[in-house]
């Protein structure tokens, strides 16, 4: 897609990086456009490097994509050029969440005392109001709830305060857990969210660049490749520059492998008759929901146990991780016979009729000794929990675990200032 085709508004506004456009035939969005400028200090120092908007806009469109994949709620709607995005109009809430993982920089000149690399766990949050006639100064949380700010209609209160800190804790992890698979330390992270003045909600808003964080590989201050290199320049010449332009480069390089599976992964759905296919299907498809493939099989480890036993290790031959659902009642014997004889994980997910629901739950929880199977009962519950294991071998399963963690929590606290509101 070129500029040309997209029918541009007048400039909605200007920042010292990028410039944000509005779209005619398309209301409700908007164009987000990088500027090749680079700033520190809130723009004491400046100055033009050549590229910076593309690898900008090609950095924060990858860590939104890897967000939005994930489930997190965000403005990005899709890279445009190599410099632009489209975007969700927002009206942007005032302030900068800030996420360490590590202390260092500002917060030690805050915190005298406290050791460079100092681990926050849990998570460090602050929050800047951005005001740059007075440097941004640091908010308490009740600075922030008295200043009842009204954005787009939507007055910032303790629900929407609360929804935006447990968020910028999920984004962070998120995003460190994906560039751990390059061995890189996400240091710290600032984030700000914005009001959609489409559907009224609060959504991460503006870009997630090399400006935005201190990434260290290896966990090696002394290698960081943010644009700290450019703040601590005694001297701005073409070579430092240089040097700069290469760091930004290299995480733009990166970045797109954040969004590649680290590990191939699968669910082996075992059944004792096609008459659990409907149950198996529900598992199917939470699996899907995680980005999980999934193989249905019909074996009965009572009638033809050589069967079943081949079928497993068809699975475990070819090295991809691998867990195995077994889907029977009554009596239930495709558990105890798979997890006598794999290495792998089995859980146990019987169908339940209303008949013998009991009996059938019996048969899978009273396991010979020996043997480590779970029985979880809600073919959702079970998707979950295979998804929890795979998850620690590949960070894209683990991220829309995250997410979906974060929505629940979301859903739970906005359904809960309704209610309060009903009954006011």
């Amino acid at each position: 897609l070129q500029t040309s085709l997209l029918k541009i508004g007048q400039k909605l506004n200007e920042g010292k990086t990028k410039q944000i456009f509005e779209l005619v035939d398309q209301p409700g969005l908007v164009l987000v456009q990088s500027k090749d400028q680079i700033t520190a200090g809130n723009a004491v120092r400046k100055d033009q490097m050549e590229g910076k908007a593309a690898i900008a806009n090609k950095t924060t469109s990858c860590v939104f994509q890897l967000l939005q994949e994930s489930g997190i709620k965000t403005a990005f709607v899709k890279q445009h050029s190599d410099t632009a995005f489209i975007a969700a109009h927002c009206q942007m809430i005032p302030i900068e969440w800030v996420c360490r993982r590590v202390a260092t920089g500002s917060f030690l000149k805050r915190n005298p005392g406290v050791k460079e690399g100092y681990r926050f766990s849990p998570l460090k949050m602050e929050m800047f109001f951005k005001d740059d006639a007075n440097n941004d100064p640091q908010w308490s949380e009740e600075q922030l709830l008295e200043a009842k700010l009204c954005v787009a209609g939507l007055t910032i209160g303790q629900c929407e305060v609360d929804i935006m800190s447990r968020s910028t804790v999920a984004i962070f992890e998120i995003v460190e857990k994906a560039w751990a698979t390059q061995n890189c330390t996400l240091v710290d992270m600032k984030i700000e969210f914005g009001v959609s003045v489409k559907s009224g909600e609060i959504v991460l808003a503006d870009v997630i660049d090399n400006d935005s964080w201190r990434l260290w590989p290896a966990g090696d201050g002394s290698q960081q490749k943010d644009k700290q290199v450019y703040r601590e320049l005694k001297e701005v010449t073409p070579e430092a520059m240089q040097m700069v332009k290469r760091n930004f480069e290299w995480v733009s390089e990166r970045v797109k492998l954040l969004l590649e599976p680290q590990a191939s992964s699968r669910v082996v759905l075992l059944m004792g008759s096609t008459s659990d296919v409907a149950h198996c299907e529900k598992i199917r498809k939470a699996c899907a929901s995680y980005g999980i493939p999934c193989v249905l099989r019909v074996t009965s480890a009572h009638k033809g146990p050589d069967e079943t036993l081949r079928i497993k290790a068809e699975y475990e031959g070819d090295g991809v991780p691998t867990v195995f659902v077994a889907v029977a009642g009554r009596s239930n014997g495709l558990s105890p016979v798979m997890s006598g004889n794999t290495a792998y994980p089995v859980i146990s997910c019987p169908p339940l009729t209303p008949d013998w629901g009991p009996q059938h739950v019996w048969s899978s929880l009273r396991m010979p000794s020996g043997l480590g199977c779970s029985t979880v009962l809600s073919p959702e519950a079970c998707a979950q929990f295979a998804a929890q294991i795979l998850g620690l071998r590949d960070h894209l399963v683990w991220c829309k675990l995250r997410a979906s963690m974060l929505n629940t929590w979301v859903s739970l606290r906005l359904a809960d200032k309704k209610l309060q509101a009903c009954s006011l």
